[in-house]
């Protein structure tokens, strides 16, 4: 009779979290930045069709990279989860905290499960309030941890390289266009073989950029930005010769407090934004 291949629980961790953080690290990059009046989300995706910014609820937020599949089965499940909570006992009873919550309840549970490949994802949960104190932003990871996150945070890509740029160049309390501005400067950023950090202009129509804007008079804050606006906020841009990126990346789906959603197929071809 044959011994079965044996494999130390931190050795199991460990491979998991490489796996990852590997198919996460070839998406491109995705920014939420705090300004004056709102929250900003923005990051590089050549799709047309496919979004990774999307609405939860009326003042919340979704954004993720990774494998889309895999963050699009998140993304159903809270609004499903926001819907039904909303609708059973009162709309401010969907908070930010909780949907981030359920997530990391549900990318925990993936992740330490060995009947299933852990997802490759990192999302942003972002809700409005009706200060800027009153805002919040929670980052999650592959794993299931939660991090509340202020003034901007980074997933996917050339994570360090960016956030290292917007450490340098955030203002707090800044304009709509000054964030933007800061945002797509750092997108833009990408290291190259040495490790030093490139510079490239990412053309408008390679943006996907949204907001949730508190001055809004209607309940729901979220909004995109059209190609039309991006241009006119952003304003003149210095040429590059630097080609554009050609990066993947990464996203996941239930368990916890979230309603059940089907494991997500497997696929032969690489599908990450």
């Amino acid at each position: 009779m044959s011994m079965p291949f044996y494999v130390s629980p931190e050795q199991l961790m460990k491979d998991r979290a490489d796996f990852a953080r590997k198919g996460i690290s070839r998406g491109r990059s995705m920014v939420a930045v705090q300004y004056a009046d709102g929250i900003l989300l923005a990051s590089e995706n050549v799709s047309q069709a496919l979004h990774k910014i999307s609405e939860i609820y009326d003042r919340i937020a979704f954004a993720a990279v990774g494998r889309y599949n895999e963050f699009e089965n998140l993304r159903i499940a809270g609004v499903r989860l926001a819907d039904m909570r909303g609708y059973a006992y009162d709309r401010r009873d969907v908070t930010g905290r909780g949907l981030a919550n359920a997530y990391a309840q549900t990318l925990g549970t993936i992740f330490s499960s060995g009947g299933e490949k852990p997802y490759e994802v990192e999302i942003f949960v972002a809700e409005i309030g009706d200060t800027p104190e009153a805002d919040q932003l929670y980052r999650l990871t592959y794993d299931g941890q939660v991090a509340d996150e202020h003034g901007f945070a980074v997933i996917g890509g050339a994570h360090d390289v960016v956030a290292g740029y917007l450490r340098e160049h955030y203002t707090e309390g800044a304009s709509l266009d000054g964030a933007l501005r800061v945002a797509v400067a750092a997108l833009g950023r990408s290291a190259n073989e040495r490790g030093e950090s490139d510079d490239r202009v990412i053309p408008v129509k390679d943006l996907e950029v949204a907001v949730l804007d508190r001055t809004r008079t209607q309940p729901r804050k979220f909004a995109r930005i059209r190609p039309e606006r991006i241009e006119a906020l952003l304003g003149e841009r210095a040429p590059t010769d630097a080609p554009a990126a050609t990066a993947d990346e990464v996203p996941a789906a239930t368990a916890g407090d979230l309603p059940p959603v089907a494991p997500p197929p497997v696929q032969d071809g690489d599908e990450r934004l």
